[in-house]
């Protein structure tokens, strides 16, 4: 296992031929696309990437990433902090192989002759974990100051249900 600063370009097949695990931490602010719907880019990705060459001499990878992200609750349009977790297995393949073979379970991961860019996987695992509607647990949540539901007023009419005339059909045995 290697700890320290995660190499930003790899080549899979030969860490996975020397079954190296790279662990480390990388600031959040170098994930531009990441950022973008953060309210704050301060902290720090924490990665282990695990390079496997299983049987049939098949390059596996294995991710496990962990970042807490600063964003706005959808309910409240307060800050909320939310821990992000990602695990992931890829099956790297050269590109334009076949993938019908490959085990179940595993992200198809085409790689040619360069590198692999290693930080642009890292941000779109992270991308693909973060919440479409980012919000606090409904405990936590605060609703906005002046939102509360209406009091039904006396004076106010009872609107009548236009369906209440099909009920009335489907209940009558005759029409």
């Amino acid at each position: 296992m290697l700890n320290g600063p995660i190499p930003p370009h790899v080549d899979p097949r030969k860490l996975a031929d020397r079954g190296v695990t790279l662990e480390g931490s990388m600031p959040l602010a170098s994930f531009e696309r990441l950022c973008d719907p953060l309210v704050d880019n301060a902290g720090m990705v924490h990665a282990k990437l695990a390079f496997v060459r299983g049987e049939r001499r098949a390059v596996s990878i294995h991710s496990e990433l962990k970042v807490e992200v600063k964003m706005i609750c959808q309910r409240c349009l307060e800050l909320v902090v939310l821990p992000i977790q990602s695990e992931c297995d890829y099956a790297v393949v050269k590109e334009g192989a076949d993938t019908q073979s490959l085990p179940q379970g595993y992200d198809v991961l085409e790689v040619g002759e360069d590198p692999l860019d290693l930080l642009a996987l890292v941000e779109d695992e992270l991308l693909l974990a973060l919440p479409i509607i980012p919000a606090h647990a409904h405990e936590d949540c605060q609703q906005p100051a002046g939102l509360e539901e209406p009091e039904s007023s006396e004076d106010e009419v009872p609107r009548s249900n236009p369906f209440s005339v099909l009920a009335q059909l489907k209940r009558d045995p005759n029409v």
